[in-house]
């Protein structure tokens, strides 16, 4: 099935209602701008408790991930006959929701791995070499490529949703769609970790790999080499310890 890709997308982008969405994700990219000042240096946690780590994440994922789910949200918004602002709105929400909930694993792992940093400094550079690895090998993997496929050819989605019915029709193919776009991206996010969650540079560079792999009609050739590049960074944080801020902090 066509993927998403080229002109469908810029036009897809070019309405009212990818328009509201990209609005919000700059505000957000405002947000986290602000916020991010002296927190990139704080290491993998920032120093937040649970509740207000998963505060910034949220707003990190508006930021980073409402331009890549926008022409998805669109085309689901399009495929309905009533209320379409509204359901559009639930749709992108649970969407969001579900990238919320996944602030928790991501607190965990950052906590733990950052423990283990400062008791034993040493080590951080070769968790750093994990996470880059685990990257890379995902990328690879069948897993990825399901998930990416439904995310660069969403129309089978649609279809699927059309048999949704009831007042949480809407919430339910947000959080569906948000799941594969879960599955497609984990590995992208733990990145994050290594270079700090607010790193600005790191997330407009993965934001960028996301909206490349999903919507490039050659994105799946490039997950390749974003594994490829992920297994030299393995490497190399090995012997250079500036590239796991986030974990030698």
């Amino acid at each position: 099935m066509a993927g998403l890709s080229g002109r469908p997308v810029r036009n897809l982008l070019l309405t009212r209602e990818a328009a509201g969405l990209l609005l919000i994700a700059g505000v957000a990219w405002l947000a986290v701008f602000a916020q991010s000042r002296g927190m990139s240096a704080m290491g993998a946690t920032m120093g937040l408790g649970l509740l207000a780590f998963l505060g910034v994440w949220t707003l990190m994922i508006g930021a980073m991930m409402l331009p890549t789910v926008a022409p998805v949200a669109v085309l689901y918004e399009r495929s309905v006959t009533d209320n379409r602002v509204l359901r559009l709105a639930s749709f992108a929400a649970s969407y969001i929701v579900v990238w919320s909930l996944a602030g928790i694993p991501a607190f965990a792992v950052a906590a733990l791995l950052s423990s283990v940093a400062m008791d034993h400094p040493q080590t951080a550079r070769y968790m750093a070499a994990g996470i880059f690895l685990i990257l890379g090998l995902y990328q690879v993997s069948p897993l990825k490529d399901r998930c990416l496929r439904h995310c660069r050819s969403p129309l089978g989605l649609l279809i699927h949703y059309a048999n949704y019915h009831g007042p949480l029709r809407d919430l339910r193919a947000g959080t569906h769609h948000a799941m594969y776009c879960l599955g497609c991206c984990w590995a992208l996010m733990l990145v994050l970790v290594v270079a700090g969650i607010m790193n600005l540079l790191v997330m407009v560079a993965l934001a960028a790999v996301i909206l490349i792999e999903k919507y490039w009609s050659r994105g799946e050739a490039f997950s390749r080499v974003v594994a490829a590049a992920a297994v030299v960074l393995a490497v190399a944080a090995i012997f250079i310890p500036a590239l796991s801020p986030g974990l030698s902090s």
